[in-house]
């Protein structure tokens, strides 16, 4: 009997980690393992994942195309090794395009021990309405019509019309099935396993020279106002930033944060590493125009 993968794909901050979180967290009763494909060396998602899935493996490079096939099978064999999971969530990077990591699963040995079951593409709803452009992307194109299934993340900030012209472009895409946000249980998208196409178009969006990311570490707490004013002249050039952060002003009390377009939250995360960790993703071009690393050693006490 092979092991059911679901492959949860979507743009950078349409809020993946935080849905696979939710599901891995309901009384399922089943035993996850998660793989968690991350743009830069620094794994945010996998560390977010770790208490919530029985085993986590993070994969470095955003892309798992060409290059990554061998290490995702690789990964796959080593989970497989063990004592074989009821489901394996493969998490893809927001800059993927999701046909990389199905031509991957469709590796003719690989097949024998994991079958494909669901696509499913989270789309951030507040973004692409406030982002029209977003809808004309290539790669958030390809996320979509990739999908056996899309969830849509963030409706409750687009009002009922915008919702519905939403709903009818991902149907001339080709989406047969749109969840809301809150259909986040493992019933629900799991259900309808099965329905995974493929072969995908042979065709692949190519990211490697779209995307730059910058990562960036300090070993003990940075100040607040310095991290602010950092964030509010960084944010105009990147697409998403993530992970963790410690203050001078709140000893003891780490935080996540997270920054997707112009919205960006701080929230307690008590397991977080001492220090700070940040990946910062965004357009190669965009990024270069302000020096990010340079402004974030600057965050020093007040």
């Amino acid at each position: 009997m092979t092991v059911p993968v679901l492959l949860v794909a979507g743009f950078l901050g349409a809020g993946k980690t935080t849905f696979i979180n939710q599901v891995l967290h309901q009384p399922h009763g089943q035993r996850i393992a998660a793989i968690v494909n991350d743009f830069g060396q620094i794994n945010i998602d996998a560390a977010l994942l770790e208490n919530a899935a029985d085993d986590v493996i993070g994969l470095r490079n955003g892309c798992i195309c060409c290059a990554m096939q061998g290490d995702l099978l690789r990964t796959l064999r080593q989970v497989l090794d063990g004592q074989a999971p009821d489901l394996i969530v493969i998490e893809a990077s927001g800059v993927a395009d999701p046909g990389g990591i199905v031509n991957a699963l469709l590796d003719p040995v690989l097949r024998q021990a994991v079958s494909l079951d669901c696509v499913l593409s989270l789309v951030d709803a507040e973004d692409v309405t406030a982002n029209p452009m977003r809808r004309r992307d290539p790669l958030w194109q390809a996320q979509v019509k990739a999908a056996d299934m899309v969830r849509l993340s963030r409706t409750d900030a687009v009002d009922s019309a915008s919702l519905d012209a939403l709903r009818g472009h991902l149907a001339e895409l080709g989406a047969r099935h749109v969840l809301g946000d809150d259909d986040t249980t493992l019933a629900a998208v799991v259900g309808m396993a099965g329905r995974a196409r493929f072969p995908l178009p042979a065709a692949q969006i190519q990211t490697s020279d779209r995307f730059a990311t910058c990562e960036w570490q300090s070993d003990g707490p940075i100040g607040m106002h310095g991290f602010r004013a950092a964030m509010n002249r960084i944010s105009p050039h990147v697409l998403r930033a993530k992970g963790f952060v410690s203050f001078l002003e709140k000893p003891g009390q780490p935080f996540l944060f997270q920054l997707a377009g112009k919205r960006a939250t701080m929230t307690p995360q008590p397991s977080a590493p001492k220090g700070c960790k940040l990946v910062l993703i965004g357009e190669a071009d965009r990024m270069g125009e302000v020096d990010i690393a340079a402004l974030l050693d600057a965050t020093g006490p007040n």
